[in-house]
């Protein structure tokens, strides 16, 4: 589905954290360091954008700037369209509310109404397999437990932007194969979609085109072939 007002422009974003956040000693004058580092790119209704980088190189954190956890330190990011993101399942939760209250929480951030997200619970309740654990508070839940909520929420309201921080690959078994046909149609109606991944497999599968990210820099964005070709390099020249 593609919406042709959606977009993502981002205009030499810089997003920076304190050094001792970003787990860094402080050297001399410098304070802060630069998690990204000037990166430009238009994305429009259709693209399938794979981030490519080692470990460290900038991608979880433009994903999330992307969904709006960091905010852009300089520069300009410019977007239209409903966002979901897929990231850390516990993100967002309350530990000592209960699965139904996180629900109606975790809605209100997706910008939801209180009667919008009351006609969602039903199917996000049954989709998640909690039963009466949603009304147990969530430090109670197991990581797979709070995982099929977390799912359930974000997959529950049509998105026009999928963000996305590795392929699911939690969880048990009946519940997997659920939860990965119900994103193979999420990527399929989103107008745009973003993915980290190692996975090359996955990547070349979903994606039409790919960033490459170097120590928070935009080094390439093009041809996923050309992409993947210039992230084995970047791995080949840090092994020598």
């Amino acid at each position: 589905m593609n919406t042709p007002n959606v977009h993502i422009h981002a205009r030499d974003i810089t997003v920076s954290f304190p050094l001792r956040r970003a787990g860094i000693r402080s050297t001399g004058a410098k304070t802060a360091h630069k998690a990204l580092d000037g990166v430009s790119f238009e994305l429009a209704p259709g693209a399938r954008v794979g981030l490519l980088g080692r470990n460290g190189s900038g991608k979880s954190t433009l994903l999330r700037t992307l969904a709006g956890v960091y905010p852009v330190t300089s520069g300009a990011l410019d977007m239209e369209g409903r966002v979901a993101a897929i990231f850390n399942a516990s993100l967002g939760f309350v530990q000592e509310a209960t699965g139904l209250e996180n629900i109606y929480l975790r809605g209100a951030m997706l910008g939801l109404s209180f009667d919008q997200i009351r006609e969602l619970v039903p199917s996000i309740v049954e989709f998640s397999e909690l039963g009466d654990w949603i009304r147990e508070p969530i430090h109670r839940y197991s990581s797979g437990m709070a995982l099929r909520l977390a799912f359930s929420i974000t997959t529950a309201v049509r998105s026009d932007i999928l963000l996305l921080d590795e392929w699911l690959g939690a969880g048990d078994a009946a519940f997997l194969r659920k939860a990965r046909a119900r994103m193979q149609t999420m990527v399929k109606d989103a107008s745009i979609v973003v993915l980290a991944t190692h996975n090359l497999n996955l990547m070349r599968n979903q994606c039409n085109q790919a960033m490459v990210l170097e120590e928070g820099r935009l080094v390439f964005f093009g041809d996923l072939d050309t992409a993947i070709e210039t992230y084995q390099e970047f791995r080949q020249l840090t092994q020598l």
